[in-house]
C-alpha cells in the first residue's frame, strides 16, 4: 500500500467516505446534476397527472434510476413508482432530507454524466415552486 493510499484509507476511517459535490447532491436527491435527465419539483409530483416527460425518459434512456423525495407522501410517488416497476426501473426514496431542504420530488438519473441542459418541466406548477 503507498503512502496516498494509506492517507486516503485513513481520512476515510476518520472522516467517512469522500463523497463528490456534496452540496449538489443534498439538492438533487443525492446525485448530481450531469447525471439528471428530467426533474420534477415537489409540487408537480403532487399533481394527479402524471408528466409524459418523466414516462418518456423512464422508457428511453438506458441505464437509470429513479428517485423519490421521501417527504412527499406515498400516494403522490406511487404513480411514479408503478410506472418504474412495468419498466424495470430501479427506484429509491430518499429519506433523511428533512436538514436539507430541497424543492426536487423526484429525478430520472442515468449512470453516468449525460450533460442535460434543460433537467426541468418548466409549467405552472414549477413557477409557483420557486416564486417564494
Amino acid at each position: 500500500m503507498s503512502e496516498d493510499q494509506l492517507d486516503l484509507y485513513l481520512k476515510q476511517g476518520m472522516y467517512g467516505t469522500f463523497e463528490t459535490k456534496p452540496e449538489e447532491r443534498s439538492v438533487f436527491l443525492g446525485t448530481i446534476r450531469e447525471r439528471i435527465i428530467i426533474a420534477l419539483t415537489k409540487g408537480q409530483v403532487r399533481q394527479q397527472k402524471v408528466y409524459d416527460e418523466v414516462k418518456s425518459a423512464l422508457k428511453s434512456a438506458p441505464k437509470k434510476n429513479l428517485l423519490l423525495n421521501g417527504t412527499v407522501d406515498y400516494s403522490s410517488l406511487s404513480k411514479y413508482i408503478a410506472i418504474a416497476n412495468k419498466e424495470g426501473i430501479p427506484f429509491t426514496i430518499v429519506n433523511g432530507l428533512d436538514d436539507k431542504p430541497t424543492k426536487i420530488g423526484l429525478i430520472v438519473a442515468a449512470l453516468d454524466a449525460i450533460e442535460n441542459e434543460e433537467i426541468f418541466v418548466k409549467d405552472k406548477t414549477f413557477e409557483q415552486s420557486f416564486r417564494k
